[in-house]
């Protein structure tokens, strides 16, 4: 289980099991939040904890950041899926660094093409800096 929580401590989320990787983005918000994503299902391998404010971005996902220390803590999908299911991404960045240092990074292009590029041999700890 991997867990994470922002600077004041309001807000915490974990993770069941590991991901097996983290994803970066450089759409117009993820690249403003500087975050690395682990993707899941709320409720089923990812729970959050806390009160949190939304940013809706269109009618398919909504951030969720601290209310009082402002950290991004995830985004969730505004869907279900016909199971019932809802996607969820957590921010990496908010887990212990030695805790997600060895996951690979994928890079997805959400600015223009919206296609996965894969891994360039870089990990979380290649990101901190």
């Amino acid at each position: 289980m991997i867990e994470g929580v922002c600077h004041c401590g309001a807000v915490t989320w974990r993770f069941a099991g590991v991901p097996e990787s983290a994803t970066a983005c450089n759409c117009t918000i993820c690249r403003r939040y500087g975050v690395l994503w682990a993707y899941g299902h709320e409720g089923e391998d990812v729970n959050v904890a806390g009160p949190t404010e939304t940013y809706v971005r269109g009618t398919a996902l909504a951030f969720h950041f601290c209310r009082r220390c402002g950290c991004v803590v995830c985004w969730r999908s505004l869907r279900a899926s016909e199971t019932g299911a809802r996607r969820i991404a957590v921010n990496l960045r908010l887990a212990e660094p030695g805790d997600v240092n060895a996951l690979p990074v994928e890079h997805f292009d959400g600015l223009n093409t919206f296609d996965d590029l894969g891994q360039d041999g870089r990990t979380v700890a290649h990101m901190w800096f």
